[in-house]
């Protein structure tokens, strides 16, 4: 935990259809918002077939985030989090507006899963709601995704995320604005489609009341009110109502539909399809409206990361504990990356000394979940299981880094394996890898003793191990492992030497 946590703090959403920021005064642990700003890019309308943003979007976007930057890039590091959606998950050229955007920004930015991004948006909503059901139901719209959720209270208890959004329902079935009956139709039953395979436990049957989340889902609930076509937030019978006005018009430009933002216009039927079909597919009658969304969950999560409640810490002991790992000899190997990383000269990982620690703990912690599939080759499994799994809290960014680690910490080491690592992971992880690898071996015969006060010097890639006299003679499968590690190191560029 941070000794002093920022007075101010910041969360933005790169969503596929909008980008969100807000910044919060953060007093005593309590916050109050000092800003909101969002602008309508549409990241997702830059997809073309091949799943590639275009330069024009790209632009676009980056504008926005200059101005956005101009407000948070000489925030501390620890006070703000950006995390990317949908559209940024599937851009096969994400790296590149990444890398452009993070310098506009001055923050680094994480792409996060369909189901991460479901957990942070029922945590938005939980905060920002005072209702005591004992299960709601949540649906956020966004431009390329929908999520789901049933929780109680601060607790998420089921997560889907679906690939419709707004923006990619719009443009596959409302091209250039135009209307019909027949689209509208035909985007209902695409939506319907893609809820099939969640009917079952998302009905109406398993929860006590519903809430939206999003942009396209308030103007759905403002429509509805100025037309006095509900009353209560969006009702099944309002929407029946609104899609028998769209159907009737052959143009956006023609809804003409008070209290809806004409920025909202492209993008309106697309968002409406999909909430006209999860009402019919779930047997929902009526939704309240919530102004929580993902921002405010992931300044909540934000909070949890400075005031030591970090969600990515629970979620590796549940993991270890699913995988059945030895916790103790787990425990061990931490005290001694501990040990290790005090010896080493102050700010050793520059940027990354806060988080050193914190991954090589996680990395210890999971490093043999693998063996719960197969002795051999574990560390490969357990990088698969790290890389590919639903891990709350953590972003793609996160998971890729700590699955690396994981998969060189035995045998053979390769420093071409974190080449594709973002600056600063892609210099210091394989210097943290060597660390656990050392650590690791230390404890390879797993038993309870405390190792001797050796001392530790990594000066660029030169690793100097000082024992105790005799303490290696009397340990010979030590010596010998040393012996090999120091071959293994040397194929990566390290060169090891022992006494």
């Amino acid at each position: 935990m941070l000794k002093k946590p920022p007075e101010i703090v910041a969360a933005v959403d790169l969503g596929s259809n909008s980008f969100h920021m807000i910044v919060c005064s953060l007093t005593n642990g309590k916050l109050q918002t000092l800003d909101r700003i969002k602008e309508m890019v549409r990241l997702a309308s830059g997809l073309d077939k091949h799943n590639h943003l275009d330069a024009k979007t790209q632009e676009r976007a980056l504008g926005c985030l200059e101005r956005f930057g101009q407000r948070i890039r000489n925030f501390p590091p620890e006070s703000v989090r950006i995390v990317g959606t949908s559209a940024l998950r599937i851009a096969k050229n994400s790296q590149q507006f990444l890398d452009k955007a993070e310098k506009a920004l001055n923050h680094p930015i994480h792409i996060i899963s369909g189901i991460e991004e479901a957990r942070l948006i029922y945590q938005g909503v939980a905060h920002s709601l005072g209702s005591k059901a004992n299960l709601r139901l949540v649906m956020d719209i966004g431009g390329g995704s929908t999520e789901y959720i049933i929780g109680s209270g601060d607790t998420p208890q089921v997560k889907e995320s679906t690939p419709m959004g707004c923006v990619l329902v719009s443009n596959a079935f409302f091209k250039d604005g135009k209307l019909s009956k027949s689209a509208f139709t035909q985007a209902t039953l695409f939506a319907e489609q893609q809820l099939e395979p969640l009917q079952k436990q998302f009905h109406r049957r398993n929860w006590d009341e519903a809430i939206g989340a999003s942009g396209s889902l308030r103007s759905i609930d403002k429509v509805l009110k100025a037309k006095n076509w509900s009353n209560n937030g969006i009702t099944r019978e309002g929407l029946e109502l609104l899609v028998a006005h769209i159907n009737q018009c052959t143009h956006v430009d023609e809804l003409n539909l008070p209290d809806l933002d004409p920025e909202r216009l492209p993008v309106f039927p697309g968002g409406l399809a999909i909430i006209y079909a999860t009402f019919k597919s779930l047997g929902i009658e009526q939704m309240t409206v919530s102004d929580g969304a993902l921002r405010e969950g992931l300044i909540y999560d934000l909070l949890g990361r400075l005031y030591d409640h970090d969600i990515r810490s629970a979620t590796v002991q549940t993991l270890a504990q699913r995988y059945h790992t030895d916790t103790e000899h787990a425990s061990r190997i931490k005290q001694t990356i501990h040990f290790v990383l005090n010896q080493l000269e102050e700010g050793y990982f520059g940027p990354n000394q806060e988080h050193a620690e914190q991954f090589l703990n996680w990395a210890a912690d999971l490093h043999e979940i693998g063996q719960d599939i197969a002795h051999s080759h574990y560390h490969k499994h357990s990088a698969y299981i790290i890389e590919n799994g639903d891990f709350s809290g953590f972003s793609r960014q996160d998971q890729i880094l700590l699955s690396t680690i994981v998969k060189a910490h035995r045998r053979k080491f390769s420093r071409s394996a974190f080449n594709e690592l973002p600056f600063p992971w892609n210099v210091d992880a394989p210097n943290l890898t060597v660390i656990l690898r050392l650590s690791v071996l230390l404890h390879r015969n797993r038993q309870e003793y405390a190792l001797p006060d050796f001392k530790i010097k990594l000066i660029k890639s030169k690793i100097t191990l000082e024992f105790p006299d005799n303490w290696l003679a009397q340990a010979p499968l030590t010596h010998a492992d040393l012996i090999q590690e120091t071959e293994h190191l040397k194929t990566a560029g390290f060169k090891l030497e022992f006494v």
